[in-house]
């Protein structure tokens, strides 16, 4: 997903100002949890509409107050001006500055309102990202222990993919827990694949040459270690790495395959 031009779309601002049907709403907030960035965004919104809120507010309540001193007849600094000549009956100017004053609270009284749902609307979104927050950083503290673990177990076979053809500068390796039928993988030396493309892995039997499919790495352009643990229930003699259109091929695409290891 494009997270940059979904948030450049605009429909974030359209799901802060609750103007969007309830199918939208849904999909909108699916999306920010799944999406730090979008929920980000979105606290953002949130967050200068607050902001702009309050200052229009103070303009215009100080506007009509002014209004209100000026027709009563007093000064900025709330002293009465000496009018020669009422120009109004008091009785009837009471009752219309009251009703002033009533509109007045009554408007503060609902921006109060309206801000504080927006204050708790942003408290919990501050505490979903919070929530998000601590448990990547739970999955990559244990991510991190695995990893060591089984770079430190004698008995994991490693195996060096080397780049092909056109992509000799890429690189790969594998690290294959036969015990617990699963590989890591670091892919780091591959580059960020093109849109509408997936890097797909292959475990190969050599003699006769035949691939089986170990997934697709969908995750690539967002996982920052570029480390991925994979499941293999395969005799492995050699792992590779092609590049796929999105959803995976049934074979490998071998003009397009990037590294390639023979397990030793």
């Amino acid at each position: 997903m494009d997270i940059k031009a979904y948030i450049e779309s605009g429909i974030l601002e359209l799901y802060v100002a609750g103007t969007l049907s309830e199918k939208e709403n849904k999909e909108v907030y699916t999306l920010m949890q799944q999406y730090p960035k979008i929920l980000q965004e979105v606290l953002e919104i949130e967050a200068a509409i607050i902001k702009l809120t309050a200052s229009t507010s103070q303009r215009d309540n100080n506007h009509i107050l002014l209004r209100i001193k000026q027709t009563l007849g007093f000064d900025d600094d709330g002293k009465v001006i000496s009018i020669t000549k009422p120009k109004y009956n008091w009785l009837s100017y009471t009752g219309w500055a009251a009703s002033i004053v009533l509109a007045v609270g009554l408007f503060w009284t609902m921006n109060q309102n309206k801000q504080l749902k927006y204050e708790v609307q942003t408290a919990e979104i501050q505490q979903s990202i919070l929530e998000i927050q601590i448990a990547d950083a739970k999955n990559s503290l244990e991510k991190a222990n695995t990893l060591i673990s089984v770079l430190r177990d004698e008995n994991i076979t490693e195996v060096t993919l080397a780049g092909q053809g056109n992509f000799a500068n890429t690189y790969a390796k594998v690290y294959w827990d036969k015990n617990t039928q699963r590989i890591f993988l670091d892919a780091q030396g591959l580059p960020e694949p093109p849109e509408g493309k997936v890097y797909q892995v292959w475990s190969l039997k050599l003699s006769p040459l035949t691939p089986t499919s170990l997934g697709t790495i969908d995750s690539f352009t967002t996982d920052d270690n570029k480390i991925f643990e994979i499941e293999n229930l395969n005799e492995s003699e050699a792992f590779g790495i092609t590049l796929e259109p999105a959803g995976g091929s049934e074979t490998p695409t071998m003009e397009q395959l990037y590294t390639l290891g023979v397990v030793s």
